[in-house]
């Protein structure tokens, strides 16, 4: 019967601990993509703008 707590306080254990790794995966993923979000709008942020603000102007004026 000891043995029996024994193995499932360790299975408890482990299973916190990769809970643990695994939200610090996803921490890290989400930097990631946050970190290509802001280089992607840093360097197209000027030709998207321009791209709006020529199809603003070609609607305005037909």
């Amino acid at each position: 019967m000891d043995a029996i707590k024994l193995l499932f306080i360790n299975l408890l254990c482990r299973v916190k601990s990769e809970r643990g790794q695994t939200l610090v995966e996803y921490a890290l993923i989400i930097v990631l993509i946050a970190l290509a979000a802001i280089v992607a709008m840093r360097y197209l942020g000027t030709a998207v703008s321009n791209t709006y603000s020529n199809a603003t102007s070609a609607l305005a004026n037909p």
